[in-house]
């Protein structure tokens, strides 16, 4: 993997996003967004992944549209992330969009390290996830959900549960009394991610602040 850093490393919030090439044409943006959006301090580590299916994945599972399939390097991904976190004692918040915003609330899970998650159109209707969610704990004590609102009109069969795996995450997590939200954006999955990550960081920055708790 390859990292990258914006904003301010000596800032007291640390934000974690895992990225593609996609992703990284649009940071410029995003971090730009941020700042519009809240006056917190930040840096931000942008991790660029190698294979976007597979080190995101936390189990294997049947490609959802084309032939890629996906894998399970989620955890050999949040190990090496993890190493990059040079003060756990600064406000971490892990975040992404579509696959990373997924592997964000699955990172969450496996470790106190983040105090919030910033989760912008994550794709909640990989196989076996909702039901992982029932199953094991945020540790995350803030979490920031988000979907288009267009994104479970599509004619695919295992797309097309996004809206309502994202609406049952969501009571999931209200039911664990974790403080979280659900917002809807107007359009697709492809309209403004730079903008709807954004969104999503901003909202977790100011609700944890640079508090440094984790629970």
């Amino acid at each position: 993997m390859t990292v990258f850093e914006y904003g301010n490393p000596n800032a007291g919030i640390v934000l974690v996003q895992p990225v593609d090439d996609h992703d990284m044409s649009v940071m410029d943006s995003e971090v730009r967004y941020i700042r519009e959006l809240t006056d917190q301090e930040f840096g931000l580590i942008a991790v660029k992944v190698r294979n976007w299916n597979n080190d995101l994945s936390p189990w294997v599972a049947p490609a959802a549209f084309g032939n890629e399939g996906f894998g399970n390097g989620a955890a050999d991904t949040l190990a090496e992330m993890m190493k990059l976190i040079k003060d756990p004692c600064k406000t971490i918040i892990i975040g992404g969009y579509s696959l990373a915003g997924l592997f964000a609330l699955w990172a969450a899970s496996r470790t106190d390290l983040f105090c919030g998650v910033a989760a912008a159109s994550p794709s909640v209707w990989f196989p076996g996830f909702i039901d992982y969610m029932a199953d094991h704990s945020v540790h995350a004590g803030t979490v920031y959900l988000s979907l288009g609102d267009k994104e479970e009109k599509t004619r695919n069969p295992v797309m097309s549960k996004v809206g309502e795996c994202i609406r049952e995450g969501y009571s999931c997590l209200q039911r664990k009394g974790i403080d979280c939200t659900l917002e809807w954006n107007r359009g697709n999955h492809f309209k403004e991610p730079d903008l709807r990550t954004a969104k999503a960081f901003a909202w977790v920055m100011e609700r944890t602040g640079n508090r440094g708790v984790r629970v």
